[in-house]
C-alpha cells in the first residue's frame, strides 16, 4: 500500500472537490478505491451517529487506512457533550476533519433530532459545534440544506450560517436543495426540490470570510470549475459512485498537479494487494469490489465487467483471480 496523504499538504479546509459522504456507499472499501482514483480529492466517511461511537465497535464504524486521507468523519447527533466525546475519540483515530450532519432528511434521522431537522434550531447546532472544537484540534465544519420544509427563506439559511459560524464553523457544505421532512423519501429529496445555486453564490458574496462549498446535482469536472467561479469548493454525491472515473482528471484539472493520469486498468491494477489483503482476512470480494462496478460506465467492455464480477464476487474463496478475470474482457483503448 502507498504511503498516506498528509494532510499539512493538503489541508482539508483549502480542498476545491470533495465526495459526499453517502449512506452505503462511502464506506471505508471505497473510499481506499476512490482515493487511487483521485490522490487529492477530500474523501468523507458514511455519517455515523454519536450514539453508535459511543456504545459500538469503534475498529467497525470508525477504522480507516492511512491511504485514505485527507478524510472527514461526518457525525449524526444533537447532544453537544456526546458530539465533543466523538470528537476527541476520532481525533485520536486520526481523522483530518469532522463533519456535524445538518442535511439528512431520513425519518430514522428525524426520529433521533438530528439531520436536516436541526437547520429550525441553529442555536442548538452552534451548541454543538462550539463543543465539538473545544474537544480537539480538529476543523469542525456543517453540511446542511438550502432550507426545511416551509422554512426556506435565503434570509433564513444566512441567519442559520450566521449563527453557527459565531460558534467557530468555517466551512459550510450547502445542499443547493431544500428538505421536504414529510412527504418525500430520502432519495425524491435529493431529486425533487428544484436547485437553488443562486442561493449558494449569494451565500458566498455575502459571508466572503467562509469557506463555502456547493453540492447537488453536479456531475462533471466541467460543471466544478464553472461553480468554482463563484464558490471555494464543490461536493460530488451520486455520479461519484454512478461513474467514479469522473474523478481521473480532478487532480490535473481542478488541483493543477502534473501527474499523469491513470487509466482504468490501471486503476483495477492498483487494486490488487488491497484486495489480498481483506480477502485473505475473510472479506468477500463481493462487498469489496462493489465500488468498483461502475469504473467503466460508458465504455466498450463495462457490461462484461459488471456481468464477470457480480457472477463470480460471492463463490467461495473469490479473490483477485476474479478481478482479473473480468479486466482481461476489457479492451484497453480509454475514452
Amino acid at each position: 500500500m502507498s504511503a498516506s496523504l498528509s494532510s499539512s499538504t493538503y489541508p482539508t479546509l483549502q480542498s476545491k472537490l470533495s465526495v459526499a459522504p453517502m449512506m452505503d456507499r462511502t464506506d471505508r472499501h471505497c473510499r481506499y478505491f476512490l482515493r487511487k482514483v483521485s490522490a487529492r480529492t477530500l474523501l468523507y466517511t458514511e455519517m455515523v451517529t454519536s450514539q453508535a461511537i459511543l456504545h459500538g465497535d469503534l475498529e467497525k464504524l470508525l477504522g480507516f487506512t492511512p491511504e485514505e486521507g485527507p478524510l472527514v468523519l461526518q457525525l449524526g447527533g444533537d447532544d453537544p457533550a456526546k458530539l465533543a466525546q466523538c470528537t476527541r475519540i476520532a481525533a485520536e483515530f486520526g481523522y483530518d476533519e469532522i463533519n456535524l450532519n445538518v442535511g439528512c432528511p431520513s425519518a430514522r434521522v428525524q426520529s433521533g433530532n438530528f439531520g436536516a431537522c436541526l437547520m429550525m434550531e441553529p442555536e442548538r447546532v452552534a451548541d454543538c459545534v462550539a463543543a465539538m472544537r473545544s474537544a480537539s484540534d480538529l476543523p469542525v465544519t456543517v453540511k446542511h440544506r438550502i432550507g426545511v420544509d416551509e422554512q426556506d427563506s435565503y434570509e433564513q439559511m444566512a441567519r442559520f450560517v450566521s449563527i453557527v459560524a459565531a460558534a467557530g464553523c468555517q466551512r459550510f457544505t450547502v445542499h443547493a436543495r431544500k428538505a421536504w421532512l414529510k412527504g418525500l423519501s430520502p432519495k425524491e429529496n435529493r431529486d425533487v426540490p428544484p436547485l437553488r445555486y443562486a442561493d449558494v453564490y449569494r451565500l458566498k458574496q455575502e459571508f466572503p470570510a467562509l469557506v463555502i462549498e456547493i453540492n447537488g446535482g453536479i456531475l462533471t469536472l466541467d460543471e466544478t470549475l464553472a461553480h468554482l467561479e463563484q464558490v471555494d469548493a464543490v461536493m460530488i454525491g451520486r455520479a461519484a459512485t454512478d461513474n467514479p472515473y469522473l474523478f481521473a482528471e480532478a487532480d490535473q484539472r481542478i488541483f493543477g498537479a502534473s501527474e499523469p493520469v491513470r487509466s482504468r486498468h490501471e486503476i483495477v491494477e492498483s487494486m490488487y494487494p488491497y484486495i489480498d489483503h481483506w480477502t485473505s482476512r475473510g472479506w468477500k470480494l463481493h462487498g469489496l469490489m462493489r465500488p468498483m462496478l461502475q469504473l467503466f460506465a460508458g465504455q466498450p467492455g463495462s457490461r462484461v465487467w459488471k456481468r464477470t464480477l457480480t457472477e463470480n464476487a460471492s463463490k467461495p474463496g473469490a479473490g483477485v483471480e476474479v478481478m482479473q478475470m473480468a479486466l482481461a474482457q476489457v479492451p484497453l483503448v480509454e475514452g
